[in-house]
């Protein structure tokens, strides 16, 4: 190899390893950024908190109550006063076997006149007509319309029983109804069920809002007696009904039955409250007028059972998004790293190709020394 030709051949080899290393740089420039990443990844892994399932300790207390006959008290509060004494507030519940409550409901039919007045609208549920409550039961003698009077046992042709009663002899009465519940009662009977239905009327009005609303009676096959299940009126009209005039969409119905009450009484002074040796309350004192009534108190532990399920619930959710989340984070670090190793990779790889460069250049500088020694010599 010549002279000219050695020396351009170290040159070559020359830049080519400056852009080796020049490499070499941009990659551990890039291996830092990613480690810095990484370290970001983890410091946000190390920053998370770890959701904690809900104790069912922390849901759950003591709980003092006492009885007075029907009446089921439990302590809400007890304030203890300077000379000994104790203000004490409590639940007062019990069950009213009287009440208006939920019931199942049936597919209503609506047999409609045809126009945007709904007034006239019939209601059934199977072969029953629905009654609205506020409409009198009458009778009907011989085509005249007659209302019948309890107290005298005759029957008028007004509501108010004012006029002369109507001559019943020899007449055919006949009951203004097709309900076979109403067909199988008397006169006074009737007019009782109506006086029970005005109190069923209010209850209703009470707990369910103002309105008129619609009654049938049904057997019970074990009794035989007839119980009254109720809907309101405007449930009826804003329901959906197909074209066969059957309910499409849930109508509320309503019935007689059984439900828990309750009252607080707020703040009762001057009430004493016994401790055995443990501490635990076991008896306490009402003051009643001059006197005071003596309670034996029952102790035990209530759960707040939706409470907790509503914390457990939170938990899940949050443990959901925890496990998400760390899930996404060692994707990020997976990628990290497997960029990293490629990169590594890369830097042997220019690791090796720098050594083999700079093989080749001390070679090509022995060879470009000889001939400049060969030179010397010959023009020595």
């Amino acid at each position: 190899m010549g002279m000219a030709a050695s020396q351009a051949r170290f040159l070559g080899l020359t830049a080519r390893k400056t852009n080796v290393e020049f490499e070499g740089q941009q990659v551990n420039q890039q291996r830092t950024t990613l480690s810095n990443q990484s370290a970001n990844y983890y410091n946000d892994l190390l920053g998370m908190s770890v959701p904690v399932p809900p104790s069912v300790d922390d849901y759950t207390k003591t709980v003092y109550t006492f009885e007075d006959g029907a009446l089921t008290n439990q302590i809400t509060a007890m304030i203890a006063q300077g000379d000994g004494t104790y203000t004490v507030s409590y639940l007062r519940q019990w069950t009213d076997d009287f009440s208006v409550v939920s019931a199942s409901t049936s597919i209503v039919n609506r047999n409609t006149n045809g126009t945007e007045d709904k007034s006239d609208d019939i209601y059934k549920v199977g072969s029953t007509t629905l009654r609205n409550m506020t409409d009198p039961i009458t009778y009907d003698i011989e085509g005249t319309t007659a209302y019948y009077n309890p107290e005298d046992k005759n029957y008028y042709a007004n509501a108010d029983f004012s006029g002369n009663a109507i001559d019943t002899k020899d007449k055919d009465i006949k009951l203004n109804s097709e309900d076979d519940y109403l067909k199988s009662l008397s006169a006074d009977q009737v007019y009782q069920l109506q006086k029970e239905e005005a109190e069923y009327l209010q209850l209703l009005q009470q707990k369910y809002g103002d309105g008129d609303y619609l009654v049938r009676y049904v057997k019970d096959t074990t009794t035989g007696e007839y119980n009254p299940y109720f809907y309101k009126l405007s449930d009826l009209e804003g329901a959906n009904y197909d074209q066969n005039g059957n309910s499409q969409s849930n109508i509320n119905c309503y019935k007689i039955g059984s439900e828990t009450k309750s009252e607080e009484v707020k703040a009762v002074k001057g009430c004493q409250i016994e401790k055995d040796s443990s501490g635990r309350y076991i008896k306490i004192s009402i003051p009643n007028g001059d006197t005071s009534v003596d309670y034996a108190l029952t102790t035990s532990t209530v759960t707040d059972q939706a409470a907790y399920d509503d914390a457990m619930n939170q938990y899940e959710f949050e443990k959901y998004e925890y496990d998400q989340a760390i899930q996404e984070i060692n994707s990020k670090i997976e990628i990290v790293q497997a960029q990293d190793k490629n990169l590594e990779l890369r830097l042997k790889q220019l690791d090796t190709e720098q050594d083999a460069i700079q093989t080749e250049m001390d070679a090509v500088q022995k060879v470009i020394e000889k001939n400049t020694e060969s030179t010397f010599k010959t023009f020595g």
